[in-house]
């Protein structure tokens, strides 16, 4: 009897529903309103997608820690203008060390990497890559203003001490040099601290490093190190995603599309000049 009631009770109210619409229209039952709130509960969650943002903080002007405490730098304020043009992503952005960002990827704890990755081949074969690039560099030799050896090629670093961070692009070169040369190279790997960088090799304690051609004017502003020879290679900068994931290919292209526009619009080259100093968004000439 109980039952009867219960169902004599939600029969009253479906058609009670029906009889009040306003203006005399008739409103929708009440099957019809459930499911029309469950799509648009759906679809705000939808435009709510949360994606973690991986970056790091040993970069000054690219991703650093400012003055007042803040997450900020050029590839940090350009990840804040990509989430604002796309709408259906709510992005946070977790800094970490950088050593940890392509482990941290492939464990699931951030979706996307920020910080200035380069494409190689040993990464394309285990990570998403996005198609636009958002920066170029050249990766040169670094070496103290003091070193006045004949330094222009790695050929001419063999049996020197080479800084750089692990898992980084510029390690893999090294690497692959060293296994193509019975490691003719004694690679010292660091966390990534700039600072760090400098100290070693004004002090002498290694020989050399590898960066890109616009890291002098933001590590070392007191002039301690100086750049020595051409470019070994040239590389575009992308974000990284996980590989053979539906959704993370979706985001890229997501991605792509924001970064195409803020290209256009000119947005792109005025963060560059703001945080690097001049316009490295555009590919060097041959």
């Amino acid at each position: 009897m109980n039952r009867l009631h219960a169902l004599a009770a939600l029969m009253t109210l479906a058609l009670t529903a029906s009889a009040c619409g306003s203006g005399g229209q008739t409103a929708p039952s009440a099957p019809a309103a459930a499911t029309a709130a469950a799509e648009a509960a759906g679809a705000a969650q939808q435009k709510a997608a949360k994606v973690v943002i991986g970056t790091s903080t040993t970069y000054p002007k690219v991703f650093y820690i400012d003055e007042k405490g803040n997450l900020t730098g050029f590839d940090v304020e350009l990840v804040k203008e990509i989430d604002k043009r796309l709408p259906d992503y709510e992005f946070e952005l977790q800094a970490m060390d950088f050593t940890n960002l392509l482990l941290s990827l492939e464990t699931r704890k951030i979706d996307v990497i920020a910080a200035q990755m380069l494409r190689t081949k040993e990464r394309e074969q285990k990570y998403l890559f996005n198609k636009e690039p958002y920066t170029y560099r050249q990766t040169k030799i670094i070496v103290s203003k003091d070193n006045n050896s004949p330094i222009k090629t790695l050929d001419d670093l063999k049996g020197k001490k080479v800084l750089t961070n692990a898992t980084s692009a510029q390690a893999v070169l090294l690497e692959n040099y060293n296994k193509a040369h019975d490691n003719a190279l004694s690679i010292v790997y660091q966390s990534g601290a700039a600072d760090d960088a400098v100290s070693q090799l004004a002090s002498g304690r290694v020989d050399a490093t590898l960066a890109a051609d616009f890291t002098l004017s933001l590590i070392d502003p007191q002039g301690k190190l100086k750049s020595v020879g051409g470019a070994l290679d040239s590389s575009e900068v992308l974000y990284v995603f996980r590989k053979d994931d539906p959704a993370e290919q979706k985001l890229a292209d997501a991605f792509d599309k924001a970064l195409q526009a803020i290209r256009s619009d000119g947005t792109l080259t005025r963060l560059s000049e703001r945080w690097l100093g001049a316009d490295y968004t555009k590919s060097p000439a041959p």
